[in-house]
């Protein structure tokens, strides 16, 4: 049937260069840590994790979302048909350890080709994929704040998956507000703690896909002062372990119920009850906070990157359609005769739309990647750039890039007409399950409120105005046909380093109402400073003499990154009257 949902086939093509002339892959191998890195063997790598995805992951895409997580009478949850199968060929192929400590059974690749496998999992099934990025937050967080013993006892385990990890954070009246949560945490003589408390929205919570699950759970200690300062977190595992590591004993904890959610549906999000549950302190006492944003920081880009993955889902089912549904007449065909709506100009511009967005994307949360990798430089300069890089780029992926996977699916979902409003046709699926993607790990009001408050104001505007400094360099390097269009991103960077001066000097509630419209400028002028960089490596590789389907692939990202900067860019610079206006006309509104 036209329009049923299209298979995955990982962009491997665009990963690949966009992972060698925006990530730099090949100056991470300078670094000691990934000296073993040989960056021409990873298309090989990545074609066989695509192969993987697309062929083991993406076919429980469908029913996952149909079926649902389901909880038993006992508190016991059922996942979907097929999916623990599918995880347990993931852990056993190792897609999920790559990017961690060889220490502890990492592959000890670049984060940023992590990010690439995990695009790939993600764009194969959002709710699937939610498992192992927990599980990856939670390893991040001990392996920064745990004891070494704790990472013994538990971080091996969940590299390689056998175990998973969550993260207990939010209660019911304590959301974005994290200060107001009330859990427990009584201190016994034995030096562990009895944690009581119910936390919400915990994603993966309970299943059947692991042996054990490894909650990470924010409480308060009996003398902690009110607020942040007194959150301390510790290790609550689903099963206590025995003296040989192995799980033992369940703990006392349950999971009481399961959400009804609008999308991620083979995602269990659960409410968790902890009733005088064993916990370990990590770190010392009313560190928790400290420790949360290690886990939340991680898991930030990976949400970013969720907007990337489901936009590319989307598009390529919209382009399987576009071929496939026939309507309207063409001036090149014979009168009656109907064309595939792939030749109607709207419809190229909203795939052409989508394309070039999701190809900036890439550019973004790829580059952000990159940016952990290179904090481990032996060079102080590049180390400190690079973590500078890391915080600035971290609100940006993480917002743009939600934000942009729902209008994206949204794209998408119009494209295939009446038949996207049909759940059958699964076009709807892709638009439901991002739509968590700008709310949860920190609202993107949230992100925009940090970018202004805390990375714009580093070493006082000069990390952003640098970053514009790139762009316009970027700019004046376009060569040929494409130079005409630089003149777009020069405008757009005069735009924002006007509206990062206002913000600068316009701390309070004036800066706060032009947050969010300074974030999607902001990103706006990055993603097209990205694909003018993208732009000028094709045109070399191009006069560098490549041929037959390469060329073909370059001169297309010639098209999507004139269509960005020249068709895209140029709206968002009317953004600078909504940054610099200040309160008032939003205070003056009387709901």
């Amino acid at each position: 049937m036209i329009g049923a949902m299209s298979d995955y086939v990982a962009p491997v093509e665009d990963m690949d260069f966009v992972l060698r002339n925006i990530a730099g892959l090949g100056e991470l191998s300078t670094i000691e840590d990934f000296s073993h890195v040989d960056a021409d063997e990873i298309a090989g790598l990545l074609d066989e994790a695509g192969r993987f995805f697309s062929e083991v992951v993406a076919p429980t895409n469908r029913n996952g979302d149909i079926q649902g997580s389901q909880r038993n009478p006992d508190g016991s949850v059922t996942t979907p048909d097929g999916i623990s199968q599918a995880y347990d060929k993931l852990v056993e192929a190792g897609w999920g350890a790559i990017a961690f400590d060889p220490e502890y059974g990492g592959g000890g690749f670049p984060n940023v080709i992590g990010l690439a496998v995990q695009e790939m999992l993600t764009s194969a099934n959002m709710g699937f994929s939610l498992c192992p990025l927990l599980t990856q937050g939670a390893i991040h967080l001990l392996d920064v704040h745990a004891s070494e013993q704790q990472k013994l006892d538990y971080v091996p385990k969940m590299v390689t998956g056998e175990w998973t990890g969550t993260m207990n954070l939010t209660e019911p009246q304590a959301g974005s507000d994290v200060g107001a949560l009330t859990a427990k945490a009584v201190r016994r003589d034995d030096g562990t703690y009895a944690i009581t408390g119910q936390k919400i929205f915990i994603t993966w919570g309970e299943h059947d896909v692991a042996e054990n699950i490894i909650h990470l759970v924010l409480a308060r200690t009996a003398d902690a002062p009110p607020g942040t300062k007194g959150i301390s977190v510790f290790i609550v595992p689903k099963y206590l372990l025995n003296a040989d590591g192995t799980p033992g004993a369940a703990n006392t904890l349950e999971c009481v119920s399961l959400e009804h959610k609008l999308g991620i549906h083979c995602s269990p999000t659960a409410v968790m009850a902890f009733e005088d549950a064993t916990g370990y302190l990590i770190g010392d006492e009313q560190t928790g906070m400290r420790s949360m944003f290690t886990m939340m920081n991680s898991a930030r880009l990976s949400v970013g990157l969720e907007g990337l993955a489901l936009a590319e889902r989307a598009y390529q089912q919209a382009v399987q359609y576009s071929n496939d549904r026939t309507q309207g007449g063409r001036p090149d065909r014979a009168k009656g005769e109907a064309a595939p709506i792939i030749e109607h100009p709207d419809v190229r511009r909203m795939l052409l739309t989508m394309k070039a967005y999701i190809e900036a994307m890439r550019c973004l949360c790829y580059l952000n990647a990159s940016a952990i990798d290179r904090t481990r430089s032996a060079d102080a300069a590049v180390a400190e750039s690079a973590r500078e890089q890391l915080e600035l780029l971290t609100p940006l992926s993480k917002a743009w890039c939600t934000d942009l996977g729902n209008e994206l699916t949204s794209i998408g979902l119009q494209i295939h007409g009446g038949m996207g409003f049909i759940e059958e046709t699964g076009a709807a699926q892709h638009f439901r399950d991002i739509r968590i993607g700008a709310i949860y790990e920190g609202t993107n009001g949230i992100q925009a409120i940090d970018l202004i408050g805390r990375k714009l104001p580093m070493r006082g505007g000069a990390v952003v105005a640098e970053l514009l400094d790139a762009a316009d360099a970027h700019a004046a390097a376009l060569t040929g046909d494409l130079a005409e269009v630089a003149v777009h991103i020069t405008d757009a960077t005069a735009a924002t380093r006007t509206a990062s001066e206002w913000l600068l000097a316009n701390p309070g509630d004036d800066g706060l109402a032009g947050a969010t419209p300074y974030l999607r400028l902001l990103s706006t002028v990055v993603g097209a400073s990205l694909m003018a960089q993208s732009a000028a490596a094709a045109q070399r590789e191009l006069a560098d003499g490549a041929t037959g389907d390469r060329a073909g692939f370059l001169e297309q990202k010639l098209v999507t990154s004139r269509f960005f900067i020249e068709q895209l860019l140029p709206s968002q610079v009317g953004l600078l009257a909504s940054v610099t206006r200040g309160y008032d006309p939003i205070a003056a509104f009387t709901p």
